[in-house]
């Protein structure tokens, strides 16, 4: 009686032949494949799907196509240190003007930080157009000339826009004295305009400038930490002697501050975009590079080794 052939390719079968795979399965890395129930790879998208498919998440991690919505761009980009003390100045000129509950909470304080004394009287000096300003020549004198041994295109830019600030600050500081009429600390007698403080205005633009415009001639790391620190002591010092002595009160110090920031921050700008230089054409980088390696003896890669 002869054997009846078993039928190859069920399931269980022991034969020769590749096992066969069972139903409802899926290899791992097969696309497409619905219901697969395979846990390694997602059956909505292809095996390698490019960054610029992917769909962006709702709360902007990692993976998401920029720019994420939502997000507070315009005080955490580079224009953010100019938005910030506009509108902290803002805020302070309105409770001032209109004597309003952070004007009396500054008068209350300014009650118990005020002690006069000779040592307040100099740090406050220091604020003074007649001591300040000859600091910030002396440093635009020294800028311009290293500028020009250099041989910078525009040596005088940075000097002449420093200047500049400096004139522009009693034009603004002036009016604004007027016009919010703010009277003065006890210790000052009867009168108004002392809000803003100038004294505080033409320290940290004459001081500030004179860092901005030097920082860039200085080398090493140290020396520009030094110099930084050496120009945030000297208006603190300006402001705690002003207040102290009882000059002006606190909010006139910070009202200065804030308005300060934003000249600073505009000369920075203004500096670090004349600074830059316009880059040359790729075929004038190709060009220049090698007539670099034909100078310096490399063989290009048309001319082959020699």
């Amino acid at each position: 009686m002869r054997d009846t052939p078993r039928p190859q390719g069920t399931v269980g079968d022991t034969g020769s032949r590749p096992p066969q795979l069972r139903p409802g399965r899926a290899l791992a890395h097969t696309p497409g494949a619905s219901g697969s129930g395979s846990p390694h790879r997602s059956d909505s998208r292809s095996p390698q799907t490019p960054r610029g498919a992917r769909r962006p998440g709702l709360d902007g991690r990692l993976g998401t196509t920029p720019p994420v919505p939502g997000r507070p761009t315009f005080l955490l980009g580079r224009h953010g240190l100019l938005v910030l003390p506009a509108l902290l100045f803002a805020l302070i000129t309105w409770q001032v003007a209109a004597h309003g509950p952070l004007a009396r909470a500054d008068e209350r304080l300014s009650d118990r930080l005020v002690h006069p004394d000779r040592v307040c009287e100099l740090l406050a000096d220091l604020g003074n157009v007649a001591v300040a300003v000859p600091v910030l020549a002396v440093v635009l004198g020294y800028v311009a000339w290293r500028a020009r041994a250099a041989g910078r295109e525009r040596w005088w830019l940075p000097s002449l826009a420093t200047a500049a600030l400096m004139a522009v600050v009693p034009a603004l500081i002036v009016p604004l004295k007027e016009l919010v009429a703010r009277p003065g600390p006890p210790v000052m007698g009867p009168g108004t305009g002392f809000y803003p403080s100038g004294h505080t205005a033409t320290a940290v633009i004459a001081y500030g400038g004179a860092a901005l415009v030097l920082m860039p001639w200085l080398r090493r790391a140290g020396a520009r930490r030094a110099l930084l620190v050496g120009c945030l002591a000297l208006n603190l010092g300006v402001a705690f002697g002003l207040i102290r002595r009882g000059y002006h009160w606190p909010l006139d110090v910070a009202a200065s501050w804030c308005l300060c920031a934003v000249l600073l921050r505009t000369l920075w700008l203004l500096l670090g975009r004349s600074s830059r230089q316009p880059k040359p054409p790729l075929a004038e980088t190709a060009v220049s590079r090698n007539s670099r390696r034909r100078s310096a003896g490399t063989p290009s890669s048309h001319s082959g080794p020699s």
